[in-house]
């Protein structure tokens, strides 16, 4: 028994080093592994890791934890569901003619924008309303979000990464206003009169570069309506130039673009807007459906978009514990959708706002991957075609193009100061999927962090079968003369086990160290597959208890066992 007892011991405590091509890449960024978590793995249910460092270090995620919101999101509401936009006429519609207001309820479609006002006013106008005598209804209380346009975050509070929610988005808060400076020309590209435009530029015969290439841009808010001032000395020579800023109210923007798209189509309204809820007479004329969600979570995941990120988190928010959303319901959707599908394993986890745009949120690398091993093997390549394309789209275009990782990698990518994230697939030039989620948090610069992510997976690509280096063993084992063989031992009268997992190869460390912090006995069982077994006990509704908490921790399709 002693013999099995430091055999056991041998192979649970048996450690995971890194690889030397791995060790190298660190050394060479100048990055202090403390700073640095790698967790990397072939893809799918393998134990077969790779490489694994401080994985289960609480780290700042970035827009990495935007994968979390998006499967949640997919695992709830499935690829082809459809955001809807409703429309509704509250009054006596006779010849044309509505005689009370005209209705719409938000439901946060976050892609609703001018492009589709077209087909919007076709409908109203095919539905019969041709002249509308009472007002523009808005009822934009699906979301529970609050009156900021900005998440204030950093010092570009104006930038369309910054966008706040709400339940009637328009155009994604973003007012575009176009100038062409040979023309001395400044317009706003969609019809808005919610803010005012001021243009004081001053067209110079000078070179399109700098100073001189872009408008100098102040927004005052402090009035109801703001005011966006255009400024300073622009070359004739440029372009056409577009100003994308964050300055007023969606459903605001939304109204009066709608308004003017319905008086080219002749329809006139005599009222002006009001916000309130559908009214309970309200008859329904027709829904607006968005794309399906699948091109919607491609963009937020492909392009890093926060605004669709912190959609989809309100989103789930209603749909799991019912109107209005609020940030909370939001959060715990996401947790609770992840964890009754077996998604998460153990690890820190803090949502926020599912976007990434935070310092408080958290989670590990070890809790990410597990996340993407559950993803590759419940949908494979569906899934990974959401994520940027090394070299291909999104926010890796440019990073590996010319590349040997160009096409070989599904990554999603996260940055803040001082936090540098990469996670996703990798597929090697022999064939083999990895998981890999690398989380840099340091001081020493992001271009390090990114720098060191590109040789790591530049090393994966090029490895036939990258094999883990083991440390050395002893330092890693228990002083086994202060356990007692005996504690070890189960007694006889014990009949009932919980089997945790089967493995090809042997559970790895982390693996069984997940078991050992939920504060359980377990043995393992070597053969063709291994089984990990925690117990015993001889009492069933014991077992009962210890395979609920194992299924919600550790593994969803754990079962009992009885000898």
């Amino acid at each position: 028994m002693r013999q099995f007892v430091i055999f056991y011991m041998l192979l649970t405590y048996w450690a995971y080093g890194l690889p030397l091509g791995i060790e190298e890449a660190i050394k060479r960024s100048g990055i202090p592994k403390k700073d640095i978590s790698i967790y990397m793995k072939e893809a799918g249910n393998s134990s077969h890791i790779i490489a694994s460092l401080n994985e289960n270090q609480s780290r700042t995620p970035a827009s990495v934890i935007k994968v979390l919101t998006i499967y949640a999101t997919i695992l709830k509401l499935g690829f082809n569901y459809r955001w809807p936009t409703q429309f509704y006429t509250a009054g006596f519609l006779s010849k044309g003619v509505l005689q009370g207001d005209l209705v719409i309820k938000g439901f946060g479609d976050p892609t609703l924008s001018d492009k589709d006002l077209e087909n919007i006013v076709d409908n109203i106008y095919r539905y019969g309303v041709h002249r509308i005598k009472g007002n523009i209804v808005i009822d934009r209380s699906y979301f529970q979000v609050g009156t900021k346009d900005s998440s204030g975050f950093d010092e570009h509070p104006y930038s369309p990464y910054n966008a706040m929610p709400d339940a009637m988005m328009f155009n994604e808060r973003v007012s575009t206003i176009c100038v062409t400076p040979n023309k001395n020309s400044v317009t706003k590209k969609t019809v808005d009169h919610s803010y005012t435009l001021l243009n004081k530029l001053k067209g110079v015969n000078k070179p399109c570069s700098g100073r001189y290439s872009w408008p100098g841009v102040r927004i005052d808010k402090s009035h109801i309506i703001p005011t966006v001032l255009l400024q300073g000395k622009i070359s004739k020579r440029c372009g056409k130039r577009n100003i994308c800023k964050v300055v007023t109210k969606p459903y605001r923007s939304f109204y009066y673009a709608l308004r003017d798209k319905l008086e080219e189509k002749g329809i006139t309204v005599e009222g002006t807007l009001r916000l309130k809820k559908v009214p309970p007479y309200a008859k329904r004329l027709f829904t607006h459906y968005a794309k399906p969600l699948e091109e919607i979570v491609s963009k937020t995941a492909k392009k890093s978009n926060n605004l669709y990120a912190r959609h989809l988190l309100l989103l789930l928010g209603a749909k799991q514990y019912g109107a209005p959303a609020t940030l909370d319901k939001g959060r715990r959707a996401v947790e609770t959708i992840l964890r009754s599908k077996g998604v998460l394993g153990f690890g820190a986890l803090k949502i926020d706002n599912g976007c990434g745009l935070s310092r408080s949120a958290k989670l590990t690398a070890k809790l990410l991957a597990d996340m993407y091993d559950n993803a590759y093997e419940r949908y494979g390549q569906r899934w990974m075609n959401i994520l940027s394309v090394a070299g291909v789209d999104g926010t890796i275009k440019k990073r590996f193009r010319g590349t040997v990782v160009k096409n070989h990698a599904w990554m999603k990518t996260g940055t803040l100061k001082r936090v540098k994230n990469i996670g996703g697939y990798v597929k090697s030039k022999s064939g083999k999927f990895y998981t890999v989620v690398i989380l840099v948090n340091t001081k020493k610069g992001n271009w390090r962090a990114s720098g060191l992510q590109n040789n790591i997976i530049k090393w994966l690509v090029e490895h036939k079968d990258a094999v883990v280096q083991p440390v050395n063993i002893k330092s890693e084992l228990w002083d086994i003369k202060t356990k007692s063989p005996s504690s070890y031992e189960i007694s006889s009268l014990q009949k009932y086990y919980v089997q945790a997992g089967a493995f090809t190869d042997i559970p790895s460390k982390q693996y069984l160290q997940r078991i050992e912090h939920l504060g359980f006995r377990y043995k393992v069982r070597y053969g063709n597959r291994h089984k990990v077994l925690v117990g015993a006990y001889s009492d069933e509704q014991k077992a009962r208890e210890v395979l609920a908490i194992i299924r919600k921790y550790i593994n969803n399709g754990a079962f009992l066992l009885k000898e």
